[in-house]
Order: structure tokens, then C-alpha cells, then sequence
């Protein structure tokens, strides 16, 4: 759903990288830089953000029509 604050196995505040992240990814720079540059370098970090699918704006269309 949405990016969590925090990592599930450290503890690591990230949930404030992942917009830039996305932003710059979709710019078409490496994940592997952006990641560096944006000081994330646990694995266990990299990984919550890698792997994050983006569903918020799926789920909202079942909340409108009050399903």
C-alpha cells in the first residue's frame, strides 16, 4: 500500500527517501546510485524500498464506490 516508515528488520527511517527515490528512478538513473546517494546502504533498507509496489491508488477506487 504504502511505503513504510520505517524498515521492517533495523528499524532504519526510510520512508522519507522513497519519493525522491521514485522520482529519480523514473528519470531513468540507476536504482544502485540513487540508493547510495540517498544513504541507504543496509541491504535489508534497500530492499524495502526495491521491492515497494505502489497499490494506494488501486485500493482508493474500491473506497469510492464504497465497496
Amino acid at each position: 500500500m504504502i511505503i513504510p516508515v520505517r524498515c521492517f528488520s533495523c528499524g532504519n527511517v526510510i520512508g522519507d527517501k522513497y519519493e525522491e527515490y521514485k522520482e529519480r528512478v523514473s528519470a531513468d538513473e540507476d536504482p544502485k546510485e540513487v540508493l547510495d546517494a540517498l544513504g541507504i546502504r543496509r541491504y535489508c533498507c534497500r530492499r524495502m524500498l526495491l521491492t515497494h509496489v505502489d497499490l494506494l491508488d488501486e485500493v482508493i477506487k474500491y473506497e469510492e464506490k464504497g465497496l
